[in-house]
């Protein structure tokens, strides 16, 4: 207790909030954090519409031109058309992804190619949208690129992707704070990427049934993915501590995943979200295993170009990185005896 000329000043104890204050802080952070995640996920899924949407019109030169300005004229802004000679050429661009559809004029009338496994709601979208151009009458449909046959809808690999997210996400904070070091981080991670690719590909692949195609590539393209959303993860946190866990969290997942497209296709989505979704780890690793899965790799080099960026930028940051070490959590060691004795003296 500090006595009156002795030099020293009383420090006034700091006034904890009450848990009822605190509790109030809480819930009002809370709301105001579902107010921005709320719109962030519901605005795009509720304006889904063609923006830009690649698609072929293949036929004869006046009658696919014709029709191709029928189509920019029915719907301004809605496509981004290619015209090609035949329906062969036009299946190579859906094969090799430059397209979503194919509108082939041809002696029969008008025919829709499609390639479900790029996207099953465009698909809908133009089988809808090519009887409204033909007079109300349907269209014959053929699917190129159909989707597994465990999986008519889609809705398999949509749900199956958000669980790879979501346990890359905690992987990299459960590595952070258990793994105190820059090489055990490293290794981590590494092992994880492996080890998850290896296995969630055997997991949609061979249990499920969910997406066909070489499982090798498959698990090359999810280990990718999940080096890249874990590797960031750990990353931000090994340079920024704990609030990069957070600033991972929301960039990378949560403003990732209601950008990806992975459900839709991000040409539906408004822009320039949907751009912004692929250059983020979600929605790269979407298009990436979709790719591998029905296209043979076809249109997945830029994300797979960014998800390795993900991935070698988060564990340059791991190396380089302060983080959590031993040094820094271990409890400062207690003087010698001796050197406690000779500093009374």
């Amino acid at each position: 207790m500090a006595q009156p000329g002795d030099g020293t000043t009383r420090t006034p104890a700091r006034r904890r909030p009450s848990p009822a204050a605190l509790a109030l802080v809480i819930a009002v952070g809370v709301v105001a954090l579902q107010a921005l995640l709320v719109p962030l996920f519901s605005a795009p899924a509720a304006n889904l519409d063609p923006r830009d949407l690649p698609v072929v019109v293949a036929g004869p030169a006046p009658a696919a031109q014709g029709f191709a300005a029928q189509l920019e004229s029915a719907r301004p802004g809605a496509f981004e058309v290619t015209t090609l000679p035949d329906a062969a050429s036009a299946d190579e661009a859906l094969r090799d992804r430059d397209a979503y559809a194919a509108f082939v004029v041809g002696p029969d009338g008008l025919t829709l190619h499609t390639a479900p496994a790029a996207s099953p709601t465009v698909a809908t979208l133009l089988t809808q949208a090519s009887a409204q151009l033909n007079g109300g009458q349907p269209v014959r449909t053929v699917e190129v690129v159909p989707l597994d046959p465990d999986d008519p809808r889609g809705t398999g690999f949509a749900s199956g992707f958000l669980p790879l997210a979501i346990t890359s996400l905690l992987a990299g904070i459960g590595i952070y704070f258990a793994a105190r070091g820059r090489g055990p981080r490293l290794a981590g991670l590494l092992g994880y990427a492996v080890l998850a690719g290896l296995t969630s590909a055997a997991v949609l692949q061979f249990w499920l049934g969910v997406i066909p195609g070489e499982y090798l590539l498959n698990a090359a393209a999810i280990g990718l993915f999940t080096l890249g959303v874990a590797g960031a993860v750990t990353g931000l946190a090994a340079v920024f501590g704990e609030p990069g866990v957070g600033l991972g969290a929301l960039v990378i997942f949560l403003a990732g995943n209601a950008l990806s497209g992975v459900a839709a296709a991000p040409q539906l989505l408004p822009q320039p979200w949907g751009e912004i979704g692929q250059w983020l780890p979600v929605g790269a690793g979407g298009t990436l295993l979709r790719s591998t899965a029905y296209f043979d790799g076809a249109g997945g080099a830029t994300a797979a170009w960014i998800l390795a960026a993900y991935a070698i930028v988060g564990l340059v940051l791991v190396a380089l990185g302060r983080g959590r070490t031993a040094a820094r959590t271990a409890p400062a060691a207690p003087e010698p005896a001796a050197d406690q004795v000779r500093s009374t003296v």
